[in-house]
């Protein structure tokens, strides 16, 4: 009988469940901006730290959105656990890019919201020796993040005229309505809107 029990003990405590505290770490948005990698005439690679600095990395999400002076877009994406976006393109190097990189996690939650922070800023081809001819895109104003998390009161609305480009699906397919799903707007203005809409 002693056996049986001892046995039985033996199972019950190989079987209890251990679990781990996940380890969730965050920074505030304004200390992030973004990197110019490695660039060429008609390439560029950029870094957003956010992704390293945002755990869990496996639920960070940014949207890329990467435009010309008139608005046209030239790249866009929605990458998960990943800190690199690189995009081919023809603007003349006297033009400048606008670039929009939105980050979000739903599972890291700064000041007791889900982090979702935007930076938007611009590209331009700098020169840095001209007796070398070197030069790169880099940013010109090297913005930091804002976050989209603010609460904003009655007088702080701002009326746009903005309008929806497409909607993507988490992994970024484009994709039309569908209720109880979590779906991104894509506006001409570069802002990301995540929806759910429940019915």
């Amino acid at each position: 009988m002693k056996k049986k029990i001892l046995l039985t003990l033996a199972i019950a405590l190989g079987l209890t469940k251990t679990t781990q505290a996940q380890v969730i770490t965050t920074v505030d948005c304004n200390t992030l901006s973004l990197i110019v990698n490695v660039s060429d005439t008609d390439f560029v690679k950029l870094y957003h730290p956010g992704h390293y600095l945002t755990h869990p990395g496996s639920e960070n999400h940014i949207a890329w959105t990467i435009t010309n002076m008139q608005g046209n877009i030239i790249a866009q994406d929605t990458l998960i656990n990943n800190s690199d976006f690189s995009f081919s393109h023809n603007i003349p190097l006297t033009d400048t890019i606008n670039v929009t990189a939105h980050l979000w996690n739903d599972s890291a939650i700064h000041n007791g919201y889900p982090v979702n922070c935007l930076i938007e800023d611009q590209l331009h081809w700098e020169v840095f020796n001209n007796v070398l001819n070197l030069a790169r895109w880099e940013f010109i104003h090297n913005n930091f993040g804002v976050d989209q998390n603010i609460i904003l009161g009655i007088d702080d609305i701002v009326l746009d005229n903005k309008q929806l480009i497409k909607i993507v699906d988490i992994l970024g397919k484009a994709t039309e309505f569908k209720p109880n799903t979590l779906l991104f707007y894509i506006y001409n203005d570069g802002t990301v809107e995540k929806k759910y809409i429940s019915r």
